[in-house]
């Protein structure tokens, strides 16, 4: 049996989001290095004493690396039964992390919230994630 014969034919776009996702953990990495040259943040230093700016650039990267495994886990277990509504669900977070990392940028902390509506995003892959589970244990 392949593996394409038992995942859903829509499961590609599944595929193309966590390709998107990787797109902007390495935009986010970029910034980071970037910001390291910038305000002269040596390795292995995690967070600036002196540059705020800095930290809140090194935040946005390590607080989108802290939620991305779980994402991960609940767009996988979403995408294999409803594959385009995860992938719409999936895309609607990872552009909220871009978001979120632009508001972030600008130093100051509270602008981060424009990127609160991947909540939507993320909360609907976790709602779909425990539809599944209800459905397999026959609850639904």
């Amino acid at each position: 049996m392949d593996i394409l014969d038992v995942l859903p034919s829509n499961f590609g776009l599944v595929i193309f989001t966590y390709l998107y996702s990787w797109i902007m953990l390495a935009y986010l990495a970029v910034k980071v290095g970037s910001a390291r040259k910038k305000f002269d943040v040596k390795y292995p230093t995690m967070y600036s004493d002196k540059e705020p700016v800095f930290n809140c650039i090194q935040r946005a990267h390590q607080n989108t690396l802290e939620v991305y495994p779980q994402w991960l886990v609940f767009q996988t277990i979403a995408g294999l039964i409803y594959p385009v509504a995860a992938s719409v669900l999936g895309a609607i977070w990872v552009t909220s992390r871009f978001s979120y990392a632009w508001g972030y940028y600008t130093g100051d902390p509270s602008k981060r919230m424009r990127g609160v509506y991947g909540y939507v995003g993320y909360l609907g892959v976790i709602i779909l994630s425990i539809s599944i589970a209800l459905q397999l244990l026959k609850v639904l």
